[in-house]
């Protein structure tokens, strides 16, 4: 059974370049972890509502930016160890010029993979 975290990154609009710009590097030491089985950096940039969905609509973009902008992380590892492992080396090369682009801290999601 694998092991996932899904992180919720909220942006501070003018810090968007600079946050893409340090996923970007941090993407290439993560992808040399051990264990790692897929990484997705995810830009929330639609949006869509329950007469879409009903409807069969595409989603719609969103034009305009309230208070941040949002990403998702999910990587995926082949255990908890290896998972671990991951999240030490980004903390310790990338995680202070990361925090610094965030408007809240982040939030973690963890859990092994059902499916």
């Amino acid at each position: 059974m694998s092991f996932s975290e899904i992180c919720i990154y909220q942006v501070a609009p003018q810090k968007v370049q600079e946050f893409e710009s340090l996923m970007a590097e941090a993407k290439n030491l993560l992808e040399k972890q051990k264990g790692l089985i897929t990484i997705k950096l995810i830009k929330r940039d639609h949006r869509i509502d329950m007469q879409q969905i009903k409807d069969g609509l595409p989603p719609l973009e969103i034009t305009r930016i309230v208070k941040c902008v949002k990403y998702m992380l999910y990587w995926e590892f082949d255990s908890k160890e290896n998972y671990g492992a991951a999240q030490k080396n980004l903390y310790e090369s990338f995680w202070k010029s990361i925090d610094k682009c965030l408007i809240v801290p982040h939030d973690k999601y963890l859990g092994n993979v059902i499916f």
